[in-house]
C-alpha cells in the first residue's frame, strides 16, 4: 500500500500520475506549503528535507521524485514502462531521467526561486541563467524527438516520459515554453491525452494546461 504526501502541481504530480497509470491504491495527502504544512515536524519526521513528495511504500518513507519514478517502473514491471535492466534501451532510460533530475529540475528551482539560488542581489541574473539553461536542455530534448521519438525511448512510452511531461508543465508560464518546440509540444500532446492525466487533474484541482 502506498501513501502520497505531495501538493498540487509541485514535483510529487509525476509520482502521483505514475501511481493513476499503474492502478495502484494509495492515500493520497495534499499538503498546503502556502500554509508552511512541510515544515511541520509530523512532516518532517517523514521528510526532513521539508519538501515535496513523500511516498511511504508499506510504511517505509522515501524521497527524492526521480527516484520514486524509477522505484515505481521497477516496483511493477507488468506496465512496460521501464526496459530491461542491462539493456541499452536502460541505458537511454537513466539518461533522461537524470538529464531532468540534475539538470532541469535545478534550474527550475532556480527559476521559481531565485533568490534562494544567488541572494536577492542577483535574482534576475540567476533567474535568466536558470532560463537559458532551461531553453537549451528542450532544444536538446525537441532535436533528439525529431530523429528518434516520438516518445523519449522511440515508439516506447516509459516512466522517463512522465517526468518530463511534469516539467514542461511547469514551463506554461516562461517566456519560452516546452510547447514552442514542436516535438515537444506533440509529446505534450500525446501524454494530456492518457485517461491517467485527466484523473490526475480531478485528484490535484488542476484546471491549467489541459
Amino acid at each position: 500500500m502506498y501513501s502520497l504526501y505531495t501538493a498540487p502541481g509541485t514535483a510529487g504530480l509525476a509520482v502521483h500520475w505514475l501511481l493513476i497509470e499503474l492502478g495502484q491504491p494509495h492515500e493520497l495527502h495534499l499538503l498546503d506549503l502556502e500554509a508552511g504544512d512541510q515544515r511541520k515536524p509530523d512532516y518532517l519526521a517523514l521528510n526532513p528535507n521539508g519538501v515535496v513528495p513523500t511516498l511511504l511504500i508499506d510504511g517505509q518513507p522515501v524521497y527524492e521524485s526521480a527516484a520514486l519514478v524509477l522505484h515505481l517502473a521497477d516496483a511493477h514491471p507488468e506496465a512496460g514502462l521501464a526496459p530491461p535492466p542491462g539493456s541499452l534501451a536502460r541505458a537511454a532510460y537513466y539518461q533522461w531521467i537524470v538529464l531532468c533530475a540534475n539538470g532541469l529540475l535545478p534550474a527550475f528551482r532556480a527559476w521559481f526561486h531565485p533568490n534562494e539560488v544567488a541572494g536577492e542581489s542577483c535574482a534576475e541574473a540567476s533567474r535568466e541563467h536558470a532560463r537559458s539553461r532551461i531553453e537549451a536542455a528542450f532544444a536538446r530534448i525537441d532535436h533528439h524527438l525529431a530523429g528518434q521519438g516520438p516518445y523519449l525511448l522511440g515508439d516506447t512510452l516509459s516512466a522517463a516520459d512522465f517526468l518530463l511531461t511534469m516539467l514542461m508543465r511547469w514551463s506554461r508560464n516562461m517566456p519560452r515554453p516546452a510547447t514552442d518546440w514542436p516535438h515537444l509540444r506533440a509529446l505534450a500532446e500525446r501524454m494530456k491525452a492518457r485517461p491517467s492525466f485527466r484523473t490526475l487533474y480531478e485528484r490535484e484541482g488542476l484546471t491549467e494546461w489541459r
